[in-house]
């Protein structure tokens, strides 16, 4: 096409693309059409004699069946959609309109032959049959021919166009190039399918070619293509395969997107606009974690369980598990009103927990007003309570070391003294691989409210206590952080490019939550498969190549030097400690240091003396005595393990 014509083209479009062809104008041209068609019919059944068959006596027979299609145009409304946008509806909708017209028309000619009526529009069977052919395949031509050649002046409109490559050339491989190509604002152009099935390799689907993933994902095909998305159509990929394909990508510098799960569909239909971009969250997952269901079922069926921090990432995940296996009653204890209301909203609006959620029971209480807290144990009596409230931000609680200890030791000491009082057959604390060898005020609090419930476990209430590493997405965690910071065009910071942590999701952690604390008998501390290790520099990365980025390029990484109180390595045991391993191969049991009970009180006691001084440092003093594997790392607090160390 002519340069100057195409833009010429283009200017007529934005100037009236706005407007739409009215429904009348579109009925009027599908009438014409059947009008003329049915002579065209006619000439062809006539093989072109028109000497021997004159067109004149079939005028009144055209007129009669272009009635006839403009009732059945009424009926469905094929007229009625935008033909820009033709789809397989419109398509759908024209075929049952023209159909419906031949079929009357068919059975009403069989009438009028076999009662021998004599009328001016009998016609020919050959005739209407060439004609319905005709019709619908010119009315649907007509609109794709419209809908094409306005796609192409949209697309030639944009310098951005992307190559694509979509993994996967099963249905829903199929249905996404379907709605890439039917999309005209999409700037995606599909140059092949990627599949692992031999029988489909060198194979074309409509047009495209199939190719074997290891012909496509590497560099020459992708560098001579100019290929810049990888878009996973797969629904039921592995997890391993699903990061092994998207690794490779990122290497090749490749954006990739994943089209969503099929029942998350618009209407049951894919659009482009519901493509999104690969999490880095779907990288780390493991394997789903296969439960002991019907254990942890009998344990919470016709229950009541209260969870505390109810409202945060892990108490939220806790109670969303808890509510799907039954129980009596599930109290949320929170402080946080607003996310407490979010909460309840979404457990109210979804479908899977909607069914329970007048068993869910809202408390708006703080864990250390033990009058309100007791009025909760006495109204609700509790069988089983999972406590995850908690201080858990490392640098804050290095700067309020008051409220650390008065949260996570005093709250806990409460909630726990409670449960004793009250006779709660399960305490399941959840605390942190930050508890180990501790080097920051918050992993300290939380090994002595470790130690605590330990010194509580020879009455009827059996006390357990899980401990893992960090959760993907919880609230603030570095994954959150580092795509808000990417959202904005970087830099991304982090603390030390060889800071190392263990993941898993937060799914992943309450499922095994719930299967330690059915399993528990008490005192034992659970320790969870947190799997490999992972370097967050390289996290920082993969997330921004994920975003279409190149990192130091596009987004700058910065070091801000460790965070008070942080280490490099997270670990899940101290020296002193080995684990058991349990049925459950992903959660082992510590063998740990036993203490006496009235030892611990006493500690706890003298601990709480000094907390009403207020002083800092004589807090975090006491602290180190009763945990005397707690040494500060960059820290104010790093005097004090001096005299300690020399």
């Amino acid at each position: 096409m002519n340069k100057k014509f195409k833009l010429f083209l283009v200017s007529v479009y934005n100037s009236y693309s706005h407007l739409f062809t009215p429904r009348w104008i579109v009925l009027v041209f599908d009438l014409s059409v059947i009008f003329f068609t049915f002579f065209i019919a006619f000439t062809i059944r006539a093989n072109f004699e028109f000497k021997e068959y004159p067109i004149e006596p079939e005028i009144p027979q055209a007129f009669f069946v272009t009635f006839t299609y403009f009732i059945a145009f009424l009926l469905f409304k094929s007229y009625s959609g935008i033909i820009r946008h033709t789809g397989l509806n419109d398509a759908y909708r024209i075929f049952q309109a023209t159909a419906s017209a031949f079929l009357f028309l068919l059975g009403y000619g069989i009438f009028v032959r076999l009662m021998k009526i004599d009328q001016p529009w009998t016609y020919s069977f050959a005739v209407i049959l060439i004609h319905f052919l005709l019709s619908y395949f010119l009315l649907m031509g007509f609109r794709i021919v419209v809908k094409t050649v306005i796609s192409k002046l949209i697309r030639s409109r944009s310098d951005q166009r992307q190559n694509v490559v979509i993994y996967g050339a099963g249905s829903a491989g199929i249905i996404t190039r379907n709605a890439l190509a039917s999309d005209p604002n999409t700037l995606f152009d599909i140059i092949a399918f990627a599949d692992d099935n031999t029988n489909k390799a060198s194979k074309m689907i409509e047009g495209v070619p199939v190719l074997l993933p290891e012909q496509v994902l590497n560099e020459k095909f992708v560098s001579k293509n100019d290929i810049g998305l990888l878009i996973i159509a797969i629904q039921k990929l592995s997890i391993a395969k699903r990061a092994e394909v998207v690794e490779k990508a990122i290497e090749l510098g490749l954006e990739v997107k994943i089209v969503p799960p099929i029942e998350n569909w618009i209407r049951g239909q894919l659009s482009s606009t519901q493509l999104r971009v690969i999490r880095i969250e779907e990288l780390l997952e493991r394997e789903p974690i296969k439960l002991d269901n019907e254990h942890v079922a009998t344990e919470l069926r016709d229950k009541v369980v209260m969870v505390t921090g109810a409202a945060g990432s892990i108490g939220s995940e806790i109670v969303r598990q808890v509510l799907q296996y039954n129980p009596e009653k599930i109290i949320l204890v929170d402080q946080a009103e607003s996310a407490l209301y979010d909460l309840m909203f979404e457990i109210k609006s979804s479908n899977k927990l909607s069914p329970f959620a007048n068993r869910a029971i809202v408390q708006i209480a703080n864990i250390n007003d033990r009058f309100r807290m007791g009025q909760i144990f006495e109204e609700f009596k509790p069988h089983l309570v999972y406590h995850a409230a908690a201080y858990k931000h490392v640098p804050l609680m290095e700067e309020n070391p008051y409220e650390a200890v008065l949260v996570n030791v005093f709250g806990t000491r409460t909630v726990a003294d409670l449960a004793v009082e009250f006779k709660v057959q399960k305490f399941v604390m959840i605390s942190t691989d930050k508890a180990v060898n501790p080097t920051n005020v918050m992993g300290a609090t939380k090994r002595i409210a470790e130690i605590y419930i330990q010194s509580l476990s020879n009455g009827a209430t059996q006390f357990i206590t899980t401990r893992f590493g960090n959760v993907l997405g919880s609230n603030g965690s570095v994954i959150p952080l580092f795509r808000k910071q990417i959202e904005k065009g970087g830099p991304v910071t982090l603390t030390h490019k060889d800071i190392i942590r263990y993941f898993m999701t937060i799914p992943e952690a309450c499922n095994l939550v719930l299967e330690a604390g059915s399993m528990g008998k008490g005192e034992e501390i659970f320790i969870f498969d947190m799997g490999k290790p992972i370097k967050i520099f390289d996290l920082a990365r993969k997330m921004i190549r994920l975003s279409g980025l190149e990192p130091e390029k596009d987004i700058k990484i910065i070091e801000t030097g460790l965070r008070p109180g942080e280490k490099l390595f997270e670990e899940l045991l101290s020296g002193d400690e080995n684990t058991l391993q349990t049925y459950h191969p992903k959660i082992m049991r510590s063998k740990v240091r036993e203490y006496d009970a009235n030892d611990v009180k006493t500690l706890i006691a003298k601990l709480g003396e000094v907390l009403l001084e207020g002083n800092m440092f004589s807090i975090v003093k006491k602290m180190k005595e009763i945990v005397p594997e707690f040494i500060s790392n960059n820290s104010v607090f790093e005097d004090l393990d001096k005299p300690r160390l020399e």
